[in-house]
């Protein structure tokens, strides 16, 4: 169990949190403490005057709402009752079992988990001390009930959490050789929750290694301009077949406006996975030089890394993509910086010798950007660019900065100013 606590001035922005997940049907109230009412029976604002009554009693506090969450390591079986036990025995523990606190089961992640609302004031106006209480009381309280209720521990739970997902979960869909559906749902449901990715593009590039794909629909498409979104089965040729499923159709509804939100959370988390992934790959250049292309992408596939080198029709390398399957991180090789882009990449793979001069100006080359208004996509899409593309690019370089008669005022002709004579 991981237990996280935080602190804050805003008891009803951490109810209307809960709540808004209670009425998206993606949490519930499992237990009211020092209510009432029984959980059921309570509305949002009985539950927010009740903390308002002890908040009142100590206007001097800022500090006075306490937002828990307890996570749980996915595969456990916790049943209702057990989950409040475990909730009022750690409120118990760290000091709050004489507090009103509301206790929420949300269901919008892979792994079950706990969501606790709460005041550190109390009936005669005392606040409860929140100095250290994550490390001085919630960490042996965890401990505690790790052991009593037979629940996986948190540094076995971390561990887990930092290896590749199990080949059970993320089996690859067969067309033909496994229930569609239910194959393309648990890969879709393991990927878009376990990864992190910032676009479509790097979402797909994780989901055609199981041999399914996310599909927008093609530009101007009715689908396309709603903002729809389908996944489908690969076959062995990496085409789509069989029926493709809408997202909503999938737990957790892996919709394109969905997947959006997850695109600018995961754009905060990047930095650690990024500086990782950088030093196992300057590790393998550092480690056996020189290398070839091939070596390459062997040597990081032992430590779980994929390497898809994106080509042209004609075989020229444009881009570059690092599928980090060990922490579960996805990366273009230009975000990574200059050094681990295609261009650079290719020319340190190639032991000293020079790349090949179309192969430099294709590499040099910009690709023109399709994105839709709905998905932004801060790195260039996967699929190879065409060249009507390029050839629109360099006309639209070729274009004159000014269009028109228009003149710098200091080249246009200086009229002289005649002296007009009075008239007699």
């Amino acid at each position: 169990m991981v237990a996280r606590i935080i602190t804050g001035k805003n008891m009803r922005g951490a109810l209307c949190y809960n709540e808004h997940k209670v009425q998206e049907g993606k949490a519930e109230l499992l237990l009211a403490h020092r209510f009432l009412q029984e959980p059921h029976m309570l509305r949002f604002r009985e539950k927010l005057a009740r903390f308002d009554v002890l908040l009142e009693k100590s206007p001097q506090v800022r500090t006075n709402t306490v937002h828990i969450s307890l996570n749980f390591a996915m595969g456990e079986a916790l049943e209702t009752e057990k989950l409040q036990r475990i909730a009022a025995d750690y409120m118990e523990r760290i000091g709050f079992g004489g507090q009103p606190y509301l206790v929420y089961r949300h269901l919008d992640a892979a792994h079950p988990h706990l969501h606790l609302v709460t005041t550190n004031i109390q009936a005669d106006g005392k606040r409860i001390d929140l100095h250290n209480i994550g490390r001085e009381k919630s960490e042996p309280a965890r401990k505690a009930i790790e052991l009593e209720y037979g629940l996986v521990q948190a540094e076995a739970q971390r561990k887990t959490a930092a290896l590749p997902l199990q080949p059970a979960i993320l089996e690859p869909a067969l067309y033909g050789k496994s229930e569609t559906k239910r194959t393309v749902s648990n890969v879709v449901t393991a990927v878009t929750r376990g990864y992190n990715y910032t676009s479509l593009a790097e979402l797909n590039a994780v989901l055609r290694a199981f041999n399914v794909t996310a599909d927008p629909g093609k530009e101007n498409s009715p689908m396309h301009r709603k903002g729809g979104l389908v996944y489908s089965i690969l076959d062995a040729q990496g085409q789509k077949a069989g029926v493709p499923i809408k997202a909503s159709a999938i737990p957790g509804k892996p919709t394109l406006a969905n997947l959006e939100k997850r695109f600018g959370q995961n754009r905060q988390h990047r930095k650690l996975y990024r500086e990782a992934l950088k030093k196992s790959i300057d590790s393998i250049f550092n480690s056996t030089p020189p290398l070839d292309r091939v070596r390459f992408v062997q040597l990081l596939q032992k430590e779980n890394i994929q390497v898809l080198f994106r080509e042209s029709a004609l075989g020229m390398n444009y881009g570059v993509t690092f599928i980090d399957h060990r922490r579960r991180a996805v990366f273009n090789g230009s975000e990574l910086g200059k050094a681990y882009g295609a261009k650079a990449l290719m020319e340190r793979l190639s032991g000293g010798k020079e790349t090949s001069t179309a192969e430099k100006q294709h590499l040099e080359m910009p690709t023109r950007q399709h994105t839709s208004p709905r998905a932004p996509l801060p790195e260039p899409a996967l699929p190879a660019a065409s060249s009507t593309d390029a050839l629109d690019i360099v006309q639209d370089l070729l274009k004159a900065e000014q269009q028109g008669d228009y003149l710098p005022h200091a080249l246009k002709a200086r009229k002289k100013m005649r002296k007009r004579r009075p008239r007699l």
